[in-house]
């Protein structure tokens, strides 16, 4: 195994976490949902089927972050050492989560459910949105400049030094922006999706679908928009001596250059298209989530390849183009990059066991009479 291609392994690996992050924000988005529920009864049920299937999401997350600091240390210390405003945001919506399903159906619970409700809420909506700013800055930039001789400076050992706001400016970039809501709105789409195949009344069912008719036909506007922005947008290449040169239609030209991600892209725009369709207009198909999540992994996957692949900077510097960070520049030793892939051998079985507890928790579909009886429910 050569340096090289251990690098560009560990890139494949947190493709593969951020693309099922970004499905299992489907938890997020059907939190989103619940004030269209109709009823207490209703709202409750869809609370539980989510509530079964949140840690996956969060343990995604932070999977995700570890396999970064492992892989990538640079990128790790300067976004989040750097942009700590929006991850300490994005941070505290996950913490409102955990803490809303814990308390939420509690005794004596002095804040009241509704209150845990619009915690939940709060945490679909700026979540989704907060994570999709995150992931725009590898296809638009951020403000950073990095200094690796800094560190043997003993009165400031600090590699990257960012803007004053620190983050906060990726929040107000209208490109980031975009993205964040193509994340909304796609999660918003799998959990009505998802609520229609792991509930059991109709009443949700018919609720679900037209908001799947709503949500989806937004999703596929934005997201045909972000396409347009990114496939428009110029980029860096990594020239052979390290350099950087900004190419016109960078992204374009990296889909088409790698043509079999460009074919894995088409499919997965089509696995979601059908999945949409079907769902809409057939009366009671339910396993549209299984396609839709396909697909999404799939498109999301060919996302972080053209941004970390083909000698393109995955985090580019909007302030000095040399810093930009590739997958070549920012990674481990040799060693650590090594030893950790022999670990990675165990991903099947995990994933394994995952299938596995996902299929027992979903083996009865939520029903009101589940509701009714059961003591223990968030």
């Amino acid at each position: 195994m050569t340096y090289e291609f251990l690098q560009q392994y560990w890139w494949l690996l947190i493709s593969i976490l951020g693309a099922l992050l970004v499905f299992l924000l489907f938890v997020q988005g059907g939190q989103t949902l619940l004030f269209e529920a109709g009823d207490d009864m209703r709202r409750t049920m869809m609370v539980n089927s989510l509530g079964r299937k949140w840690e996956f999401t969060f343990t995604t997350l932070v999977t995700f972050g570890g396999a970064f600091f492992a892989s990538f240390p640079l990128f790790y210390s300067t976004s989040f050492g750097g942009a700590y405003w929006l991850w300490v945001l994005i941070l505290l919506g996950f913490v409102l989560q955990a803490v809303s399903y814990e308390f939420r159906s509690k005794p004596r619970n002095i804040f009241g459910t509704r209150t845990y409700d619009i915690f939940l809420l709060l945490n679909g909506a700026f979540g989704c949105i907060l994570l999709g700013v995150a992931v725009a800055t590898f296809f638009f930039g951020s403000e950073f400049t990095i200094e690796k001789a800094s560190l043997v400076n003993s009165s400031a050992p600090v590699i990257s030094q960012w803007a004053p706001t620190h983050g906060l400016e990726a929040i107000f970039c209208w490109k980031n922006l975009c993205l964040g809501f193509v994340v909304l709105f796609l999660a918003r789409t799998l959990a009505a999706m998802y609520f229609m195949n792991n509930i059991d009344d109709e009443s949700t069912f018919e609720r679900c679908r037209k908001a799947l008719l709503v949500n989806g036909l937004i999703f596929v506007v934005l997201f045909l928009v972000f396409l347009g922005i990114v496939l428009t947008s110029d980029g860096l290449q990594t020239n052979p001596d390290g350099t950087f040169t900004s190419v016109p239609f960078k992204f374009f030209h990296n889909y088409f250059t790698m043509w079999w991600v460009l074919v894995i892209l088409l499919l997965g725009v089509v696995l979601v298209l059908y999945a949409f369709a079907r769902s809409v207009w057939s009366k009671h198909f339910k396993y549209g989530i299984w396609y839709a999540g396909l697909g999404t992994v799939l498109v999301v996957l060919t996302l972080f390849w053209v941004v970390g692949y083909n000698a393109t900077p995955y985090y580019p510097s909007l302030l000095n183009p040399a810093s930009s960070l590739t997958i070549y520049n920012s990674s481990s030793s040799y060693f650590t990059l090594s030893v950790m892939s022999w670990v990675s051998l165990f991903i099947p079985f995990v994933l394994a066991y995952i299938i596995y507890v996902w299929r027992a928790m979903n083996r009865k579909p939520i029903t009101p009479e589940e509701m009714s009886d059961d003591s223990h429910k968030y």
